[in-house]
């Protein structure tokens, strides 16, 4: 389960914002996801909660996820579809010279503190 290596990459960072910003606690992290960025929400979310509840600045911290559309888009037709329902090939002209245009980011979208010192 790479879940939890990702939880330890985003408390790290998130302590370094607290960190560089005077911040003692922090009250929830919003992530931006990727539907095909091979991190499964549910997963995260357990994580999260188990890890956080180790660190005084994040153990109140909810962890709220935004899910990010996975699009891809065909080089023939110059459409882009959704990549979850059609796959690599093009559902418009059936080709597949397609590219994935989003849905593998994950991102720190935003760190909202309940105070600081």
């Amino acid at each position: 389960m790479h879940e939890l290596s990702v939880v330890f990459y985003i408390i790290d960072e998130v302590k370094a914002v607290a960190a560089a910003n005077d911040v003692s606690e922090i009250s929830k992290v919003t992530l931006q996801l990727g539907e095909v960025s091979s991190v499964i929400p549910s997963y995260l979310k357990d994580c999260w909660k188990w890890a956080s509840a180790k660190h005084r600045l994040l153990e109140k911290a909810e962890l709220e996820i935004e899910p990010i559309r996975a699009l891809t888009y065909c080089d023939d037709c110059g459409k882009i579809y959704h990549t979850l329902r059609f796959g690599k090939t093009c559902p418009n002209c059936g080709s597949g010279h397609t590219w994935l245009k989003q849905g593998q980011e994950f991102l720190i979208k935003e760190i909202e503190c309940s105070d600081s010192n």
